[in-house]
């Protein structure tokens, strides 16, 4: 089977995006699938052109300037217009037997476009509301001509697409809500890759010397900062930590449009040493930081994007044996079962998850626990081969529905 999967952006662009359409491309080609991953021009190429990562051939999307483009909303369109010339240049060239198009709508649009235009079965993924996401990260609001237009597109590539799947529950439960998808929508979870991330990492003494991490009391988190992320929070609650336990250290490795606000609120509080900002790390050096990290803290506040749409770093803390809290969001109770393979506080409660770090850090039965149940959570549950074995049916049910074999 060929498969052609058109997403939004990948790797070398280290998100959880990109580690997704990664692992399912990896995962497909070990099944003997053929995958051309082409990317939109939010990748940023200069040219339509191919980029080998990793030994895997990636298709470019040119982002040509143009006046209209520049405008609000009708630069959604000319995206929609890039992707589409794109992809029919392709198709006929690498002739796949299925389009699988990844959030967001635009991608799902243009690819509709273009399996009609071929007469080719069409798989749309939805991984988030990406109208959601722009409110919460205050570049659209819900009422909106742009939140209303991302609305509307997603909508019509639900009428239009042979199967729709998503990644998990919260996200099912809205788009079937909506009435508009001819079969029933495929959940295809979040996993990690096991064997990678299961491999045991020595602590890395000199970095945990270099910053004055002692054993046991170092909370930690790796990702973008977002503001739905909830690190503010983490930061707050500081203060009750240490008065306890002058010991405790936070270690924040990434970097993202929150990053300066984080920072400020750190030197207000007089954290500046308690509080280690790292910056954005090299993909290679990421195990290095994770081996210093006593106690992973995810603490997302409770909107709508994170009350349906699952994270991936819960299961990579758990392949890595690392002890996990979290907020009790419906994304994270998806992964997380409280008090078996993780902990959860209450959401935007700073007392709360002052109180679960506290428990955790002083019961050392309890990480151990944790840390077994959560490694055979992903090793038995959570692994990309079980995730992509879904497909299965998926891409048979849109080859048939256009009467395919």
């Amino acid at each position: 089977m060929k498969i052609l999967h058109v997403f939004d952006h990948s790797l070398p662009l280290q998100d959880g995006y990109s580690s997704r359409s990664w692992a399912i491309l990896q995962q497909q080609l070990t099944r003997g699938w053929t995958v051309y991953p082409v990317t939109g021009p939010r990748q940023n190429s200069t040219a339509s052109g191919e980029e080998t990562v990793s030994g895997l051939k990636f298709y470019r999307t040119e982002d040509r300037p143009s006046l209209w483009g520049r405008l609000p909303v009708v630069k959604q369109f000319w995206s929609i217009w890039l992707m589409y010339q794109r992809l029919c240049q392709l198709i006929p060239v690498l002739k796949p037997d299925i389009l699988h198009a990844h959030s967001p709508a635009l991608n799902g649009v243009a690819a509709h476009f273009a399996a009609k235009r071929f007469g080719l079965p069409l798989v749309y993924e939805v991984r988030a509301f990406w109208e959601d996401a722009a409110v919460d990260q205050g570049t659209s609001s819900e009422n909106g001509l742009r939140y209303k237009l991302t609305h509307g597109l997603e909508n019509y590539v639900f009428i239009l697409a042979s199967r729709v799947t998503t990644i998990c529950e919260g996200l099912k439960r809205d788009i079937e809500a909506r009435g508009l998808c001819a079969e029933p929508v495929t959940v295809i979870p979040n996993a990690v890759e096991y064997e990678r991330f299961s491999k045991q990492i020595p602590r890395d003494e000199a970095l945990a010397t270099q910053y004055g991490f002692k054993a046991g009391n170092t909370l930690g988190f790796i990702g973008s900062f977002y503001d739905y992320e909830g690190l503010d929070l983490l930061i707050e609650a500081m203060p009750a930590l240490l008065f306890q336990n002058p010991d405790i250290k936070l270690l924040l490795v990434g970097g993202g449009v929150q990053d300066a606000a984080l920072r400020q609120q750190a030197s207000r509080l007089g954290l500046e040493k308690q509080v280690i900002f790292t910056g954005k790390v090299p993909f290679a050096e990421v195990e290095r930081f994770y081996s210093v990290i006593d106690v992973l803290v995810y603490p997302r506040k409770s909107l709508r994007l994170t009350e349906l749409v699952t994270p991936l770093k819960p299961l990579e803390a758990m392949a890595q044996r690392k002890v996990f809290i979290a907020s009790d969001v419906g994304g994270h109770h998806e992964l997380v079962s409280d008090g078996v393979t993780g902990v959860l506080f209450k959401a935007d409660n700073a007392a709360s998850l002052v109180a679960a770090i506290r428990h955790v850090v002083a019961s050392p039965e309890l990480q151990v626990k944790l840390c077994e149940n959560g490694l055979a959570f992903v090793r038995d549950e959570r692994n990309w081969r079980n995730s992509v074995e879904r497909y299965v049916d998926v891409y048979g049910g849109a080859i048939r529905s256009i009467g395919g074999h």
